[in-house]
């Protein structure tokens, strides 16, 4: 049968199948039909001085409570498990800064010293591969930022020390002295423990770290850090205890004869990098745990050692770096804006030969960095989709602030790492949108290396209980655990 031909049913049908195909071009459509932007809620709580600098620790060690219960720890070879308590720096130190927009910019120019550390350290060994680059630490003169309290010698002097992923070597001051810096606590006398014993060049600990030399028969050690700070003493083991949970003996510390820096306040660092005198190693301990309390809160969270992860974990692995040992690398496989995954470089989460590239979890730098490409891939999206926010200026660490003053809470697009079989770290809106003053001015808190390196910082870490399971090379992660 013959069809009627109808010259304009098909032109206006023409027409609105082209202005549906322009209309799906267009880059507001395309964005919502292509995927559903996932939100969270971030409430603004007027940042305060006043709470960030509150609660300051008592600079007299026969104060606090866990001197008395750690008068008489218990003695074991090797204890199963046990925690110390975990402060924030500020805790610790009160810097009297005049508002809370100087306390950031403290903060931030305590992390780039403590970036600048650690890529000059890599750039070092994986440029110079002739020269042995000197350990850098994790606690550079001002970088540390969470502390935990032991004990050292018998009978234990209490000392507050700082938490460093980054380090090998544990140490703090020694009388007699040559160069001290002023710390909370009496500076440790060995003469007063009957614990106390040199450590020889012939012992086998010696021998084991880069940093050593022999002098007079005695293991003598030198850290230096990038930004020219330094601790440099002999070797000696003593025992170590860790509140009314026990304590271990003999230990390899560093008895610092000499050192300069502005360890604010800290006796020493507690070094629980990957190396075989790191705190962890010579206490055999198969694990370690922390979570970390947001800077400004009143709370206290928990270094813990042997204790197992908990049962909501998702994990992912811990990777080895040849070129750079002391730190841990994270198996990451992405990242996630507005429940979007973001082409960064497939460099990005990779090691390479030259040890350049991959994620470092480290527990002394605040703000994560990523590689340049990356960086700017992640804040891009994280800007398309805040298009309707104000923007304002923040420090010069950060190109995306913006101004939400006056307001109680606003809607944010999530950020999210991919870790391991395509498991979602979804962070708190905190752990990304941070408060730079009291003007309620509000920071994107990543930023780039300016480097082949990528960082994933404590601020991000914050709240999060982050399980080193050592034996496996296992990262675990339990969000909301402090």
């Amino acid at each position: 049968m013959a069809r009627n031909f109808n010259p304009p049913l098909l032109f206006l049908t023409t027409l609105a199948l082209a202005f549906s195909f322009i209309l799906s071009l267009s880059p507001h459509n395309a964005a919502a039909t292509s995927y559903e932007i996932s939100t969270t809620v971030l409430y603004l709580t007027p940042p305060s001085l006043h709470q960030a600098h509150q609660q300051v620790l008592s600079y007299n060690p026969k104060t606090t409570i866990q001197q008395k219960n750690q008068s008489n720890p218990t003695k074991t070879p090797f204890p199963s498990f046990f925690s110390l308590s975990l402060h924030p720096r500020d805790s610790l130190f009160n810097p009297h800064h005049n508002d809370y927009q100087t306390l950031i910019h403290s903060r931030l120019d305590r992390d780039s010293a403590r970036l600048n550390s650690i890529i000059n350290n890599l750039a070092c060994k994986t440029r110079h591969r002739n020269i042995t680059a000197p350990i850098v630490s994790g606690a550079t003169q001002h970088s540390a930022e969470y502390f935990s309290r032991i004990g050292v010698g018998q009978p234990a002097q209490q000392f507050y020390m700082f938490l460093d992923t980054g380090s090998d070597i544990t140490w703090l001051q020694c009388k007699p002295c040559d160069q001290c810096y002023k710390q909370s606590d009496p500076i440790f006398d060995p003469r007063k423990s009957t614990s106390h014993k040199s450590l020889t060049c012939k012992a086998r600990q010696c021998k084991k770290t880069e940093t050593t030399s022999c002098i007079n028969n005695t293991c003598q050690y030198n850290v230096f850090y990038g930004d020219g700070s330094l601790s440099a003493g002999d070797l000696m083991t003593e025992t170590v205890s860790f509140g009314s949970t026990g304590s271990v003996k003999r230990v390899v510390i560093g008895c610092g004869r000499f050192n300069i820096g502005l360890f604010v306040g800290a006796a020493g660092v507690l070094a629980l990098g990957s190396g075989p005198l790191s705190f962890h190693s010579q206490i055999k301990a198969s694990s370690f745990s922390y979570c970390l309390v947001n800077r400004d809160s009143r709370k206290s969270s928990t270094l813990e050692f042997n204790s197992p992860r908990p049962s909501d974990s998702f994990t992912t692995r811990l990777l080895k770096n040849p070129e750079q040992t002391s730190l841990y690398y994270v198996e990451f496989t992405g990242i996630n804006v507005g429940g979007k995954n973001v082409v960064v470089p497939k460099s990005t989460f990779k090691i390479k030969k030259n040890g350049e590239g991959g994620m470092v979890i480290d527990s002394g730098t605040a703000i994560t960095r990523l590689e340049p490409g990356a960086y700017e891939s992640v804040r891009d999206a994280f800007r398309l989709l805040t298009k309707d926010l104000k923007r304002a200026r923040g420090p010069t660490l950060f190109d995306t602030c913006y101004d939400l003053r006056g307001m109680s809470e606003v809607e944010v697009p999530t950020v999210s790492f991919e870790v391991g079989e395509g498991k979602l770290w979804n962070l708190p809106g905190e752990n990304y949108m941070i408060p730079v003053n009291e003007n309620g001015t509000y920071c994107f808190a990543f930023a780039t290396s300016n480097f082949p390196i990528s960082i994933l910082g404590n601020v991000q870490q914050q709240g999060a209980r982050i399980s080193f399971d050592l034996r496996h090379s296992i990262l675990g992660i339990s969000p909301q655990k402090c």
